[in-house]
């Protein structure tokens, strides 16, 4: 794998670079409900040294009844400068699953402007397995500047999915399970419908990730875009259950160079709560 502090970092780069002290490394573990993991319990016990722990569903904007939605940049700020998270920084984010909700803290980082930000492959999974250094006390924290500049273009709302799966002048691209995406499966939220945004395509985020948990190399990303019958020419939209997932489809496309792409952030979490939105319910 080729290392990129843009977008995705090895475990062996990340042990290089541990004691720099322009890193911070972010433990952004997120666990669904019925998984039955406690992300911040996990970290609690341990973590990789120096690891500060970012809570997706504290740090977003709780004024919203979906979940987990993007925090405010005012928000956003407070949070990463008592994090001691600042200009200047490298971040590195990983999570306890290999790669499942790292991406989203990457994506939300490049929303608000910051681009010296990776994902570690294969996780803290990967990290543990090759009996890397973890330890259990959290770290010391200072507070640090931090400035932002919120990047619209990477953000969508329910209007404007709603008009780009009218005109299919997008590639709606849904990272959840082939059941979920056909209605055959239930929603893990209660209250919803099943099915699909009509004129989305289906590449489960799975598909992206070798067994170990790592990312695919960017010729084995495109060919699973290109399976899925998404156009690359297009620009392109990731959603997902609740935007979570969705972000694992955004960095892959920032892997092979696929730079326009934006992430509808309530997802099916929203689409499927609304009776007025049309539904697809077949592949």
């Amino acid at each position: 794998m080729q290392d990129d502090p843009r977008t995705l970092v090895s475990t062996g780069w990340l042990a290089e670079h541990l004691s720099d002290p322009d890193l911070r490394v972010l433990d952004a573990s997120w666990y669904l409900p019925d998984v039955g993991r406690d992300g911040r319990a996990e970290y609690d016990a341990a973590h990789i040294p120096g690891a500060r722990f970012f809570d997706i569903d504290e740090i977003s904007d709780l004024r919203s009844d979906l979940p987990h939605m993007a925090p405010p940049p005012e928000k956003f700020i407070s949070r990463m400068r008592a994090m001691g998270v600042g200009d200047g920084h490298q971040v590195v984010v990983y999570d306890g699953a290999g790669i499942l909700s790292a991406p989203r803290v990457w994506w939300l980082f490049r929303l608000m402007g910051k681009r010296d930000v990776a994902v570690l492959d294969g996780g803290f999974r990967k990290w543990r397995a090759e009996g890397r250094p973890v330890e259990d006390m959290p770290p010391v924290m200072r507070d640090r500047h931090i400035t932002v500049q919120r990047q619209a273009r990477l953000l969508r709302d329910v209007t404007q999915v709603a008009a780009a799966a009218k005109l299919g002048d997008h590639e709606i691209i849904d990272a959840r399970s082939p059941g979920r995406f056909t209605g055959q499966e239930p929603e893990p939220r209660p209250g919803l419908r099943a099915g699909h945004i009509p004129g989305s395509k289906n590449l489960h985020y799975r598909l992206l990730l070798n067994r170990d948990g790592t990312m695919k190399d960017p010729e084995a990303l495109r060919a699973a875009f290109q399976d899925a019958g998404v156009d690359l020419s297009k620009p392109a939209i990731t959603t997902c259950g609740s935007g979570i997932t969705a972000a694992i489809l955004s960095l892959a496309l920032e892997r092979i160079g696929h730079h326009d792409h934006g992430l509808y952030d309530g997802s099916w979490a929203e689409w499927g709560m609304y009776q007025d939105l049309k539904l697809g319910t077949s592949a």
